[in-house]
């Protein structure tokens, strides 16, 4: 919304639910904003997909397979499992593709630009090139990318379809250069593609695709402004309350498998177990948002972080000192107000295509953060040098860096703080989004 609100344009999307399925039914060739629903002054047609197909592409290919393989996060010796069932799961996920690519050829006017996002619309390019070859065409993946040693558990033709579908784009961007590696690395190593390394330029049935580098930021002004509301400052006030004037660590993050809270919450009890003169010194308040309920994988991850959040609190609570603020729940005012007072932001994900929640929490920290940050985040590549840097699976080094963030002296933590927010305010979304509308030129 902040992106398209600066440049205009129509934003397609796909209906998720009966509700809204019917209700782009009922507007006019399906744009909300001509049958009078509020969209925020944007154009938006909405796709009323079928719930079946919606189902099978999002939950069965997109987030079950495409998300598995692009964070790495199959327990191979028994997942995937590509039968003819799975199949049927990719025969939906191309038809969702192709009814946005029926629905942007049909809209876009003569060499117009189209911006196609994330892994659920990975074939789409290809499908739209084929209808409307005269449209300049940019994806933008927001995960990370497989290695092709990773990537090539798909099967064979769908490993291609996926690639190919991606290569009929003219520029495709990814958050950093690990990411945009690997899939040039893909081209070149699974179908064969010229690649120009130094250029990120994939030469590909007579065509030149551009690799290009485009790390989403935060817009400060914007951030601050949702965070000065009333009902953050309400959030604020009670967990004031709760916290006392104890330091801080907090984290905002889904309850999803690659986020790695479970991990996190253990590095926290290692920290109280190994450090015990942090005992009553110290809160961790950790928003966790319920994520993909409708998938047991996430479901039994759910249960395992609240699991491990009532442990900490038996072990360690006392009358006066309550170690840990665990919500799994969808709060996002709670989340902001918990942002605001960070002393330690811990992010320590196992992969993340950028980790927004890093640069939220730079901009809006009152004391001014220190960073515990996971290297396998796409934001590593900007933080590097002053965030404090683990192994997302090494609890042990994890709890050691939230020692030495608690401990930072107030010089060193005011500098890197700087530092840590030029980089996450460099390419708000606004101009992130230009960004790739002038790679197109």
């Amino acid at each position: 919304r902040s992106a398209l609100s600066e440049v205009g344009g129509l934003w397609v999307c796909a209906a998720l639910n009966d509700r809204e399925r019917a209700a782009a039914r009922r507007a006019p060739d399906n744009h909300l904003h001509r049958a009078g629903y509020d969209t925020d002054g944007l154009d938006v047609r909405m796709l009323p997909i079928d719930a079946l197909t919606f189902n099978r592409a999002y939950n069965g290919i997109a987030n079950s397979t495409i998300w598995f393989v692009n964070h790495l996060l199959f327990d191979t010796a028994n997942k995937p499992v590509f039968d003819a069932g799975w199949r049927r799961l990719w025969a939906a996920y191309e038809r969702y593709n192709a009814a946005f690519a029926d629905a942007l050829a049909a809209e876009a006017a003569p060499g117009a630009k189209v911006m196609v996002q994330d892994y659920h619309l990975n074939v789409t390019p290809r499908q739209l090139r084929e209808r409307r070859d005269d449209l300049r065409i940019a994806h933008f993946t927001h995960t990370p990318w497989a290695p092709p040693e990773y990537f090539a558990m798909l099967p064979e033709e769908v490993g291609r379809e996926i690639l190919t579908g991606l290569l009929g784009a003219d520029h495709l961007g990814f958050h950093c250069r690990r990411w945009a590696q690997a899939f040039l690395d893909c081209c070149s190593e699974l179908l064969g593609a010229a690649v120009d390394g130094p250029t990120r330029t994939v030469r590909w049935e007579g065509r030149a695709v551009q690799v290009g580098l485009h790390p989403l930021g935060t817009s400060a002004a914007e951030m601050r402004e949702q965070a000065g509301r009333p009902n953050v400052e309400t959030g604020l006030r009670q967990l004031r309350e709760l916290a006392g004037d104890r330091l801080v660590i907090a984290r905002v993050d889904r309850t999803e498998l690659s986020k790695n809270i479970v991990r996190g919450l253990l590095a926290y009890r290692e920290l109280l177990r190994s450090r015990p003169q942090w005992h009553g010194q110290v809160v961790h308040i950790a928003f966790a948002y319920p994520s993909r309920e409708d998938l047991p994988e996430y479901r039994e991850y759910t249960a395992s972080v609240q699991r491990i959040g009532r442990e900490i609190e038996e072990e360690f609570g006392t009358d006066d000192w309550t170690p840990l603020l665990l919500e799994v729940a969808n709060d996002y005012p709670g989340s902001l107000a918990a942002l605001r007072m960070a002393d330690v932001l811990l992010v320590n994900p196992v992969r993340d295509g950028m980790n927004l929640v890093a640069k939220e929490g730079v901009v809006l920290s009152e004391p001014g953060c220190a960073v515990v940050l996971s290297r396998d985040a796409g934001v590593a590549d900007e933080y590097a040098a002053d965030a404090l840097m683990v192994n997302p699976y090494d609890v042990t080094q994890t709890a050691e860096a939230l020692h030495q963030a608690l401990v930072m002296p107030v010089d060193e933590r005011a500098g890197r703080r700087k530092r840590l927010l030029a980089a996450a305010t460099a390419l708000p979304p606004a101009g992130w989004f230009t960004q790739q509308l002038v790679a197109l030129d």
